[in-house]
């Protein structure tokens, strides 16, 4: 029995959900999500809560169930509040600007590296900290993976792009011999 699918979801003030055959959408301030549901799940939507059971009773059911739930309440908390990751870039003469959309990193390659502007995702730069912000919080975390692949943080001065909470587990550097 899912312990996440038995948990109601709170719809927040502000954010409008409605069900239409077997899609839920989910409309807020920050903008309009949608989730199609399987035809093993069921969603009901009564007054502020939103909750999720199981159709009949399968293992494909139960596998849905709790994974069903959670994109549910990730949708509703994206079009309320929105989500955002932040990287913090270390390292003498690292640097990032957004120009025209794109996020321009130079992190000590012969060349600047540019990231892409996608559909739904901002970024913003302060300093040494780089905001990547946006409604879906799966392609938050995928864009945010993909800025930081661009120079992980290395394990023997630390220099890189690292998410703002990460602990990079620092190395001895070689020691010499004394003969």
């Amino acid at each position: 029995m899912s312990r996440v699918g038995k948990k109601t979801i709170k719809i927040p003030v502000g954010v409008e959900v409605k069900e239409e055959e077997n899609r839920l959408i989910a409309k807020g301030e920050k903008g309009e999500l949608f989730l199609s549901i399987p035809s093993e799940i069921g969603v009901k939507v009564e007054g502020d809560e939103i909750s999720v059971f199981q159709k009949k009773e399968t293992k494909k059911s139960r596998e849905l169930w709790g994974t069903v739930r959670s994109l549910i309440a990730n949708i509703v908390e994206g079009v309320s509040k929105g989500y955002q990751k932040d990287l913090q870039i270390k390292g003498v003469g690292y640097r990032a600007e957004v120009q025209d959309g794109k996020l321009v990193l130079r992190v000590g390659f012969s060349h600047p590296v540019e990231v892409d502007k996608v559909e739904g995702v901002d970024f913003e730069v302060k300093k040494d900290i780089i905001t990547v912000s946006g409604i879906k919080k799966e392609l938050v975390g995928r864009v945010a993976a993909e800025v930081r692949g661009v120079r992980p943080p290395e394990p023997y001065k630390g220099k890189g792009i690292r998410y703002k909470d990460e602990v990079v587990m620092m190395k001895e550097g070689k020691k010499a011999t004394g003969k």
